[in-house]
């Protein structure tokens, strides 16, 4: 595969920034979303999801790879069109619906404005775990595409 090609071919720089990337997207989303108990933020009465820490875990670990597919890379040249860059619009997509995913559903202000807390408890609550499916799909599939275009698109530097 060649995306495991090009995990295999990373330098340990690259895997070190892919971890440190993988801590702040966890304290990133984990810390608001009171996943990640602290003193700062709290969940008004709703308890985390069982599910919600696996979807934290892997929401961290896929953004921190992906975060690290984009580490300035001197032996390729990426001088290809960066406007057009969907694998890192998915990508920022996918962390954003984790964010919500695995947030406290009447914690979130759109959420309760437009439905009002029975409401987010009543329609939004259930549909947080697949929203959390989506995200961990989103992010997966732009670490791929990102992966694969390190091994198969490489233009090298002259």
């Amino acid at each position: 595969m060649l995306e495991l090609d090009a995990l295999r071919a990373w330098p340990a720089a690259r895997w070190r920034f892919a971890a440190l990337m993988a801590v702040v997207s966890a304290l990133v989303i984990g810390l608001p979303t009171d996943v990640i108990p602290n003193p700062v933020f709290g969940r008004q009465g709703t308890p985390v999801e069982p599910w919600a820490v696996p979807v934290l875990v892997l929401t961290a670990a896929l953004s921190g790879l992906l975060f690290a597919t984009y580490l300035d890379d001197r032996s390729v040249d990426r001088a290809s069109d960066d406007s057009i860059d969907r694998p890192g619009k998915f990508g920022g997509l996918g962390g954003l619906l984790s964010f919500f995913a695995v947030g406290c559903p009447i914690c979130n202000k759109v959420v309760v404005i437009a439905l009002g807390t029975s409401g987010a408890l009543t329609w939004f609550a259930p549909v947080q775990p697949y929203l959390g499916l989506i995200a961990l799909a989103l992010l997966a599939w732009a670490l791929r595409v990102r992966l694969r275009g390190q091994v198969a698109c490489p233009v090298p530097v002259g």
